[in-house]
């Protein structure tokens, strides 16, 4: 198989494990998808949750934790692959977590729920790999335009999130259903703003697909027709090497189609998850009033949110199917089993040798 490049550095195979917090990927499983030769990513958003201090000192602990977890990953990966961090937009700390990121040395940071206009400046002197995650040719346009006017940055790779995706969605409700919002649409879209700015840099700017995409036919389907590679996340979760608890791993493997719905997160965008106690409770409540607020979220006023959503993933990666929010992409029902990692990946090569 081919190297596949990804700035000044190469995977074995063009595959990234989609960032799932809180808790979800961490070192643990970030290490062992590099190890593979891919793009390990750990999830930044309150990645410290276990730390003693978490609620007195929060951005101190998501930053030790972050450092921390990062180093596990590159212990487990043998200098192979990328370790990669995801920073949501919309968190109140995304300037001082994407700087720690930096700090830690990660080979690439991915950066969604919003969009990362400040995310180059914040890196200038860092030889790090940066994508924006977008949800369509219009975002990937409005953020690489004013990377490049203003810090004269171009992305190193780009990850198109479509409406199938588990967690929060970069699309209005209604869009959702609509027959204009496909991903095999939405990607040509992409790939028309992207092509203007390869010709500008001299080179290409990999396209990384993401949100439905289940094995590796699909990727070799959407790589045919332009896309670099695959962005996966619910598929990790029912592994043995995910970070979150095993009853997480167990929910997912349980899932039916029915058991999936849209609800709308405090962040303001709707996202995909399984129904569970939490969900049916907001549903019959209207509102789950926060117990303590550790100001998580700019959208987000305690005052008024429907629920804590930082406090609801929290219980989700330590298990308790009662009060957890349990993501998950739209082909959760067809996930039945649970894998290694190095299986998995196998899996996905084989699947995609055979299409390509």
């Amino acid at each position: 198989m081919k190297a596949y490049r990804i700035r000044n550095k190469t995977l074995d195979f063009p595959l990234i494990q989609g960032g799932m917090g809180v808790g979800v990927s961490l070192g643990n499983l970030a290490g062992h998808v590099a190890k593979e030769g891919c793009m390990g990513v750990i999830s930044g958003v309150q990645i410290g949750y276990r730390k003693e201090d978490f609620y007195r000192d929060n951005l101190r602990c998501n930053k030790e934790a972050l450092k921390e977890e990062v180093q596990k990953a590159r212990s487990i990966s043998d200098n192979r692959g990328m370790v990669a961090v995801n920073i949501m937009v919309a968190g109140n700390q995304y300037e001082e977590m994407l700087k720690s990121a930096l700090e830690s040395g990660v080979d690439a940071i991915i950066s969604g729920a919003g969009l990362p206009m400040a995310m180059p400046k914040i890196a200038q002197g860092y030889d790090v790999a940066l994508a924006p995650i977008v949800s369509g040719g219009k975002a990937a346009k409005v953020v690489m335009n004013s990377w490049l006017r203003k810090e004269n940055r171009f992305a190193d790779f780009v990850v198109l999130e479509g409406r199938g995706a588990g967690g929060h969605l970069g699309f209005h409700r209604q869009e959702i259903d609509s027959p204009d919002m496909k991903l095999e649409k939405l990607l040509q879209e992409v790939l028309e703003v992207v092509k203007t700015f390869e010709d500008k840099k001299g080179s290409a700017i990999p396209v990384f697909i993401a949100g439905s995409v289940f094995d590796g036919y699909e990727m070799a389907y959407y790589a045919k027709r332009g896309a670099f590679g695959a962005q996966i996340g619910t598929r990790f979760i029912a592994t043995y090497e995910c970070d979150a608890s095993e009853e997480f791993s167990k929910l997912i493997c349980q899932a039916k189609k029915e058991d999936v719905i849209i609800t709308q997160s405090p962040v303001g965008l709707p996202g995909r998850a399984l129904k569970t106690k939490l969900l049916e409770q907001l549903e019959h409540d209207g509102r789950i009033p926060p117990k303590r607020c550790i100001d998580c979220l700019k959208p987000c006023n305690p005052t008024v949110t429907p629920y804590c959503i930082s406090e609801a993933l929290i219980q989700a990666a330590k298990g308790n199917i009662e009060q957890g929010l349990f993501f998950t992409g739209e082909n959760v029902d067809r996930i039945n089993k649970m894998y290694h990692v190095h299986d998995l990946i196998e899996e996905l090569k084989t699947q995609w040798e055979e299409t390509i």
